[in-house]
Formats: C-alpha cells, sequence, structure tokens
C-alpha cells in the first residue's frame, strides 16, 4: 500500500472524550439527543463495504447506544434492519431509520415493551413480515439501575431488571428461532459487570452473568442446526443507560477514568464487533463472549 493511501495510526486515547464530564440526570430509558458530549455511533464514520448485503437483522434497544452503532453499521453493510425501543424513545429511533434509509436500505421501526412475552412474540412477528424474514438477532436491550443496597432495591425493580435482561432475549429468541434459517447469527450484549462486578449494581450484575450462559449454553443447542450465538461484552460505554439511572451522578463525572485509555468507549467502537460476529466470515465464531472494555473486564 503506498504512503499516500495509509490511513493514519489514531491514539485510542484521546480519540474520544475524556472525563471530567458534567452531571447530567435524566429519566430512564434517557435520550442519546440529550446528552453532552452526544455520543457517537458512527453517524459520520463507519464506512461499510457489502459484508451483509441482504441480511435481515432484528435489534432490541436499537434507538440508541450500542444497539444503535449496530443498526448503522449493519444497514451500510448491505442489511434492512428492524428496531425495537420503548416509545418515549421515539425522537431517537426516528434519527435511527433516517440513517437506515439514508445508507439505501429498509428500517423498521417496532416500538413495544419487552418485559411482556406477548409483546415480544409480536415483535418478532412483524419484524419478519416486514423484513420477509430474519436471519441476524441481536438481544441488546438492557437495563441498568444503580443501587448502592440490596436493602433498597425494590421486589418491582429487581423483577424489571430480570424481565428486560433475562426473560425478554429467552422470549425473542424463541419466537425468532423458526424464522432463523442455517447460517443465521445471534449475538446478545452483555457487560464486563458478569465477570467483574460493581457493588451497587448487583441485580444487573447478576442478568449480564445469565446473559454470558445464554449463550454459551444455546450456541451448543443451535450449533447442529447451523446457527451461531456470540455474545459482546462491552466495558464503559457513553450511552443514556450510564446517565438515566445506570451510573450515580457522581460517577459519571469521571466515568471510564478507571479504564488504562482513561476514557468511556463510544458506542461506535463496537460496531465492527457486531458487523464480524453476524458476517459469514466468522463461521468459527459460536459460543464465544468478545470483550470491549478500554483495557478492563475478562472476555
Amino acid at each position: 500500500m503506498s504512503e499516500q493511501n495509509q490511513k493514519p495510526l489514531v491514539n485510542p486515547v484521546t480519540k474520544y472524550p475524556q472525563p471530567p464530564f458534567e452531571k447530567q440526570p435524566q429519566q430512564a430509558p434517557g435520550l442519546s439527543s440529550q446528552m453532552d458530549p452526544i455520543p457517537d455511533h458512527g453517524e459520520k464514520s463507519y464506512k461499510g463495504n457489502g459484508r451483509l448485503t441482504g441480511r435481515k437483522a432484528l435489534i432490541t434497544g436499537g434507538d440508541s447506544g450500542i444497539g444503535r452503532a449496530a443498526a448503522i453499521a449493519y444497514a451500510r453493510e448491505g442489511a434492512d434492519v428492524a428496531i425495537n425501543y420503548l416509545p418515549e424513545e421515539q425522537s431517537d429511533a426516528d434519527e435511527v431509520i433516517a440513517l437506515i434509509e439514508a445508507a439505501g436500505r429498509r428500517g423498521y421501526a417496532i416500538p413495544g415493551d419487552i418485559t411482556t412475552e406477548a409483546f415480544c412474540q409480536t415483535l418478532v412477528n412483524e419484524a419478519a413480515e416486514k423484513l420477509g424474514g430474519i436471519d441476524i438477532l441481536v438481544n441488546n436491550a438492557g437495563r441498568q439501575q444503580a443501587v448502592d443496597s440490596i436493602l433498597d432495591i425494590s421486589a418491582a425493580g429487581f423483577d424489571a431488571t430480570i424481565k428486560t435482561n433475562i426473560y425478554a432475549p429467552f422470549w425473542i429468541t424463541k419466537a425468532a428461532l423458526p424464522f432463523l434459517p442455517e447460517g443465521a447469527a445471534i449475538i446478545a450484549t452483555t457487560s464486563v459487570q458478569a465477570y467483574d462486578p460493581s457493588e451497587n449494581l448487583f441485580d444487573y450484575a447478576q442478568t449480564k452473568a445469565a446473559n454470558v450462559a445464554y449463550v454459551k449454553s444455546l450456541a451448543k443447542q443451535l450449533g447442529p442446526k447451523g446457527i451461531r450465538v456470540n455474545g459482546v461484552a462491552p466495558g464503559p460505554v457513553w450511552t443514556p443507560l450510564q446517565i438515566s439511572g445506570g451510573q450515580p451522578q457522581d460517577s459519571i463525572v469521571k466515568f471510564g477514568e478507571a479504564t488504562p485509555l482513561g476514557r468511556p468507549g463510544q458506542p461506535a467502537e463496537l460496531a465492527s464487533i457486531f458487523v464480524q460476529l453476524a458476517d459469514n466470515e466468522a463461521s468459527f465464531a459460536t459460543g464465544q463472549i468478545y470483550g470491549s472494555a478500554g483495557g478492563n473486564g475478562h472476555p
């Protein structure tokens, strides 16, 4: 490669904003558009190469954060994409659909609450109908609320976290399996919390450990059917999940500071991992957890 065509090297430490950040509380689930700085989901930076041409993806939590980055990347790689999100996140979802369509692909917005089995079935059926099938399923949506003491976690709050992070992927996967052909890919978003739990994320960390087991067990079950199952374990990533209760506001000020890179990740930095795991070229990767945590974490 000639020096004229060589991409310049980029220092990962200074590539994106570093703490301190301003405190910025939002009501859950939060909006990317109201964050400071606004997260980078790859809106301007992600360039596709046709790696997923003709594919059909359903992504939960696709309006913001890591799910949004995956949706943008999938569309620019040639896939049609359906995203799920909560109705109060409509403005973020509208932006994502516009970006998918700007990439020349079909985008479908399907709002609704995945903590009920009936809606999970409706979501999958509607996505399959609109897309003409499903061959990439990304169980990404999650609930995270920091609570200092187990004594202060209500039964309702615990239940909401379990239903969002464990029940919903179960219900959605079960509904999607009849649509998934040989060669399809399932991807779950887990977390470094599965391996090194924080004391104030007692319930969330348990669900992320369950997501790791979901990947490893389901990969063994579906491998003979030609369906791959993998996971992505992010570290601290700058998303609405964090500023809307996922972290105490005092922790937002120094969010990501403890990583060797000294900053939080941006959703765009995980997009290529989701593409790789969906791509046919990753045909021997199944039952794996891919980490992206700025130097911390175990996967």
